[in-house]
């Protein structure tokens, strides 16, 4: 099977695509498709910022700057949980609610578009099959995650 087969390279590629079109859309309002995400995932009561990472597929680093960075555009704030003052909560600012508000409907318009050229079998059809492969990339991590041997570049022998 040629590589540009694969299912893999089919969901990398089109993901590519989007995010490039959302990032065109974003920075002409300063922002990236990236900001735009986690800007959609902050709720109004606060969003624990541990909650955001697993979200967005981000380690927990990488996570952290960005939020800082979003923290300096004055797009987000930060607040200690009224309940347990070891989560911090993140919360929009104003201006992080305007353009979450961008970011939202930049989402549904192009949803809406693809909504008009694919069939509601095909949709389901395509939400069934992407079901199957999470789980099969969950049983995948399940199996990585058990499995401690560390191998080598140099010790596998090429076919």
């Amino acid at each position: 099977m040629d590589l540009k087969e694969t299912v893999d390279y089919h969901i990398k590629s089109t993901w590519h695509s989007i995010t490039r079109m959302y990032n065109l859309i974003a920075t002409k309002y300063g922002l990236s498709q990236t900001i735009g995400y986690v800007l959609i995932n902050i709720e109004k009561e606060g969003t624990p910022a541990t909650k955001i990472a697993p979200l967005m597929g981000m380690e927990p680093t990488s996570l952290s700057r960005l939020l800082k960075n979003m923290e300096d555009s004055g797009l987000i704030y930060r607040k200690g949980d009224q309940t347990d003052k070891r989560v911090v909560r993140i919360y929009l600012t104003e201006k992080g609610a305007a353009a979450r508000k961008i970011s939202k409907k930049t989402i549904l318009d192009f949803n809406e578009k693809l909504l008009k050229r694919i069939s509601k079998k095909d949709l389901e059809t395509f939400i069934r099959v992407f079901d199957i492969i999470k789980d099969e990339v969950y049983q995948e991590i399940e199996k990585q995650q058990e499995i401690k041997e560390v191998k080598k570049i140099d010790d596998i022998k090429l076919l």
